[in-house]
């Protein structure tokens, strides 16, 4: 990996990548999707997926630990299962998954920035807007690192003091007294498997902590900085969450926020701010997902050039002149401009959802199953992270199956295709070698 910058990310960059990838999507883009499956309690599952990834990340930070690289889970994968398809279907999923994210991110970006203009949207726009972001995180990541970490840095820091400042306005208009989210009598209410479900959609809202995993040795001290960096970016983006979370349940109710889910935060603004309220939230979400999509773009970039030098998974040369983390920014860009352009919020969110679990999942077992004896680590905890997962990925499943079952489809062929794929080309690679 001596393409990579030993010691090129402070603490303080890792931290702004790592809160960049998750408040960008989790609060502007899921919060009106997570009320739409668990009714008013939707503020308190930020809080359950927090202790979910907690559990989750404790896995991330032994590895971590062990092995940091730049490749990231990449690299984890492969040390648990050896530099098999196995590995490289998991490093793929994940990949993936952040690739999704990016188009998420993209759409909210554009679904924000729509609401600026006209209350009614306009799909078209948002595809176009979406498009139009992806493009220009694509040119920041032909940049430097130090390019990269300070434009996060210094963006990251605006938008939580914003959203800090947008919360704060809220409580205002309510006398500073948050509340749970009234009915009209209109709303039903969720069931059980729907409150559980959301809860894989506020992991996704936190599975931004990977990003620092990814940029591995490329942080100053990483076996030390990488466990603190994800820690205080869960932490940071929790905090967030919630003072947003109540603040829009504060001043909506459950159908108007689950009618406006795309756009929560602007919707929440109207009644007391008018079309500036609108306009403040427009820009804010423009900073907040301009810097998801560019330190997401960041990591998943490097995890897949390090797959490539592993012989992993295929590399088509675009530029000889390019160092190879350059040339997948080529792939992952017109894998995101696709999904951008042709899928909603929501099925995006569901497949990425769907797709990290399964990852998610494969960390837990491989440490449990396949390095017991080569790291210290307490079993139940990892364990503990498995079982959880497990729950949260039948429940998020079994619902969407119910309500969309078209996206689980998409889903499973995803898989399958990644897995049929990754066994073709190890197979000729064998033969050829």
């Amino acid at each position: 990996m001596s393409e990579y910058k030993k010691n090129s990310i402070t603490l303080l960059g890792s931290v702004g990548l790592g809160t960049g990838v998750m408040i960008g999507a989790g609060i502007f883009a899921l919060l009106g999707q997570m009320a739409e499956l668990s009714g008013k309690w939707f503020p308190f599952i930020f809080v359950v997926g927090a202790v979910v990834t907690l559990f989750s990340a404790y896995s991330y930070m032994k590895l971590s630990e062990e092995y940091p690289s730049a490749g990231g889970i990449g690299m984890y994968l492969v040390k648990e299962y050896g530099s098999s398809a196995t590995a490289a279907v998991g490093a793929l999923m994940m990949a993936l998954s952040m690739v999704i994210n990016q188009s998420l991110v993209a759409r909210t970006f554009g679904e924000y920035t729509v609401q600026m203009f006209s209350e009614e949207g306009n799909a078209i726009f948002v595809a176009v807007l979406g498009v139009g972001l992806i493009i220009f995180a694509f040119a920041i990541n032909m940049l430097s690192n130090m390019v990269i970490q300070s434009f996060t840095i210094v963006v990251s820091l605006v938008k939580i003091i914003g959203l800090i400042a947008f919360a704060a306005a809220g409580y205002y208009v309510v006398s500073f007294v948050p509340a749970l989210a009234a009915s009209d009598g209109t709303y039903d209410g969720p069931g059980a498997l729907g409150i559980v479900a959301a809860v894989a959609l506020s992991v996704l809202a936190f599975k931004g902590f990977t990003t620092i995993t990814n940029s591995g040795d490329e942080i100053v001290s990483p076996t030390v900085n990488i466990k603190r960096s994800i820690f205080i970016s869960i932490m940071i983006c929790l905090v967030v969450y919630l003072l947003i979370a109540f603040a829009v349940s504060s001043t909506l109710s459950i159908e108007a926020i689950i009618a406006a889910r795309d756009y929560a935060l602007s919707a929440s603004a109207r009644p007391a701010f008018g079309q500036w309220g609108v306009i403040l939230t427009g820009l804010l979400a423009i900073v907040a997902t301009i810097t998801g999509i560019i330190a997401s773009v960041f990591a998943v970039t490097r995890m897949l050039a390090m797959m490539s030098d592993m012989k992993l998974i295929p590399n088509i040369t675009v530029d000889t002149k390019l160092r190879k983390q350059k040339q997948m920014l080529f792939y992952t860009t017109a894998i995101a401009l696709l999904l951008t352009i042709f899928f909603d919020l929501s099925r995006i969110a569901s497949m990425g959802a769907i797709l990290y679990l399964i990852m998610d999942m494969m960390i837990h077992y491989g440490l449990v199953r396949n390095l017991k004896d080569k790291m210290d680590f307490r079993a139940p905890v990892v364990w503990t992270a498995l079982v959880l997962d497990a729950i949260v990925l039948i429940a998020f499943v079994a619902y969407k199956l119910q309500q969309d079952w078209f996206v689980v489809m998409i889903s499973l062929v995803t898989a399958l295709l990644l897995i049929a794929i990754e066994r073709w080309y190890l197979n000729n690679a064998a033969d050829a070698a």
